[in-house]
């Protein structure tokens, strides 16, 4: 599959906004660079990852910081190319492709920069199958897999090779280099071989942002209801298999800070109606969603508040008072869902005391 237009650029940035449950970054500048390289060099290549050699070798990239912070410190755009090539030379090996370390937000485009300006292609397939907003919860990491040699890279030109014994210790010092650096940097990480990525990354999840966000377009083209196309393009993707509409209303109160390298905060919608009012915390990522006492959806089910006139997502660091707003959950795909996946990315992973349960079975709703 190749990509070949702006619009399926623009298509995969409105999916994996979607599917960064509200983090992964704003996708804006990641797609205005996407869009530079497509013009500079041409299609991008996108290939399944049942068509990688099992000696290939893989690596994911994408961003770490506060998505705070990118909003307004702009990237270089060479921060990717650099970090690939030093992986090179660790590796004593030529890169065979990239692929997203995450497919949400604007994590979902940052591979294809990259693979624009080292001639290759872009794996279907991504480490979190969403966005999470630390390193070892990458799939890659529950099932056993290092971290490490990883690069991180920053706009004034900076590098650093990180080696650690295991994956929490290589977030926390990847999380504390992004901070010294200005609050957010590039990082390749997880290097892999074909097989490796085989048997353990989350398969098809870029086509699945671009037919999620094909499907927003053309209904909003259409004159039709772009949640209805949302729902019915999240499920016919199989990884995502159910969506509910969970909220509509108005935001009317946000706390929001940039603490040790994440966004973190609360914001409040009032219900249209007399409609009950919902509380969302998040963590870069939106990670709970509760209404009038009753949690109705949690990580690592998908979590995502949207403009409710146009279907777009706004992403955690875009939230303001008086948007007027619907709250979209997804299930998130069955990998991330069995119990050892929950110890490392569900409810107690982030500090709540309570244990996971689905969005399907939490709610009685109609589907978006």
């Amino acid at each position: 599959m190749y990509i070949d237009h702006a619009t399926e650029l623009q298509d995969l940035a409105r999916g994996a906004a979607f599917l960064g449950s509200g983090g992964g970054g704003d996708p804006y500048y990641s797609l205005l660079l996407a869009e530079a390289a497509l013009a500079r060099r041409g299609r991008f290549e996108l290939i399944p990852l049942s068509e990688v050699a099992d000696d290939a070798l893989l690596a994911p990239c994408g961003w770490i910081g506060a998505p705070t912070v990118s909003v307004e410190k702009l990237p270089n755009g060479g921060e990717a190319v650099t970090g690939l090539r030093r992986l090179e030379e660790i590796m004593g090996k030529r890169i065979d492709a990239v692929l997203p370390i995450e497919i949400g937000g604007g994590n979902g485009l940052a591979p294809f920069i990259a693979a624009a300006e080292l001639g290759i292609p872009v794996v279907d397939c991504d480490g979190m199958g969403r966005a999470f907003p630390e390193s070892q919860m990458a799939i890659f990491n529950i099932r056993g897999l290092s971290a490490c040699p990883s690069v991180l890279t920053a706009a004034d030109g900076s590098l650093s090779v990180i080696e650690t014994g295991d994956n929490l210790t290589h977030e926390r010092i990847a999380r504390a280099l992004a901070v010294s650096l200005g609050g957010i940097a590039h990082m390749v990480e997880y290097p892999l071989s074909g097989a490796e990525a085989k048997a353990h990354a989350v398969p098809g999840s870029v086509s699945a942002a671009i037919a999620v966000g094909r499907a927003i377009r053309e209904a909003r083209g259409a004159g039709g209801d772009p949640f209805d196309a949302l729902a019915q393009a999240l499920e016919a993707t199989g990884l995502y298999p159910h969506c509910l509409s969970l909220f509509d209303g108005k935001i009317v109160d946000l706390e929001r800070e940039t603490r040790g390298g994440f966004s973190v905060g609360k914001v409040t919608i009032d219900g249209f109606g007399g409609g009950g009012r919902m509380e969302i915390e998040f963590q870069n990522e939106n990670l709970v969603a509760e209404s009038d006492g009753k949690i109705l959806a949690m990580v690592p089910d998908i979590i995502t508040v949207m403009d409710r006139d146009t279907a777009d997502t706004i992403t955690t660091e875009k939230l303001k008072y008086g948007q007027r707003v619907k709250v979209i959950a997804a299930a998130s795909p069955a990998i991330l869902r069995d119990p050892h996946a929950l110890s490392f990315v569900g409810p107690r992973a982030f500090g709540m005391e309570f244990d996971f349960a689905a969005v399907e079975t939490l709610n009685l709703t109609e589907k978006a």
